[in-house]
């Protein structure tokens, strides 16, 4: 007799389990549905869009050489900042790059500023340093002469007076032409 209670105390314990799991399952397919159905109307939507203000009729650019009229030349500031402008027009805009004269954004420009200078003194010792970076744009716009500019661009970079320039210029090269890259591109295409 005690077997026989025994088992119906395990099949009423088995069946409570199984309603226990069935009821376990069926919230958790109800939060499911919940968070798809938030999910499916909370939507971000975001998309990429050419440059605001670029005229449709403007199709075509040109980034001449730039030159290096600074005092102080680093060979590689020039090419480098010609190549990355160029680039990052092509990859930004819908812009198709030409060589020839009647392309519509015509960009020139040249490096008219590489210096240091000190900021910063500890004990009558020169502690910190600024590398300065200038840039002249000149840019023509061939379907409107009325948004023909030049501007200077400048970008520093503060940096220990124990180390020097060459050791600078292998450390922050790389950001100094980013940024100015991104200064020239943002003086072209922003609506400031």
């Amino acid at each position: 007799m005690i077997l026989k209670n025994n088992s119906i105390d395990n099949r009423q314990w088995a069946m409570g389990k199984k309603q226990k799991t069935t009821g376990n399952r069926t919230l958790q397919i109800a939060c499911s549905l919940l968070f798809i159905s938030i999910f499916s109307f909370a939507t971000c939507k975001y998309g990429f869009k050419d440059i605001g203000g670029l005229a449709p009729e403007v199709k075509t650019f040109r980034v001449n050489y730039f030159e290096n009229k600074a005092d102080y030349k680093n060979p590689q500031l020039s090419p480098q900042l010609t190549e990355k402008l160029k680039a990052k027009i092509i990859s930004t805009t819908r812009l198709r790059q030409t060589n020839d004269d009647d392309a519509h954004y015509d960009i020139n420009g040249y490096v008219s500023g590489y210096y240091t200078s000190t900021t910063g003194i500890n004990e009558s010792n020169t502690s910190l340093n600024r590398l300065t970076a200038t840039f002249h744009l000149v840019f023509k716009n061939t379907l409107d002469e009325k948004k023909n500019f030049e501007a200077d661009v400048t970008y520093s970079v503060d940096f220990d007076a124990n180390l020097s320039l060459p050791q600078i210029e292998r450390q922050k090269g790389e950001e100094i032409i980013k940024n100015l890259t991104d200064a020239i591109f943002n003086k072209i295409f922003s609506n400031w």
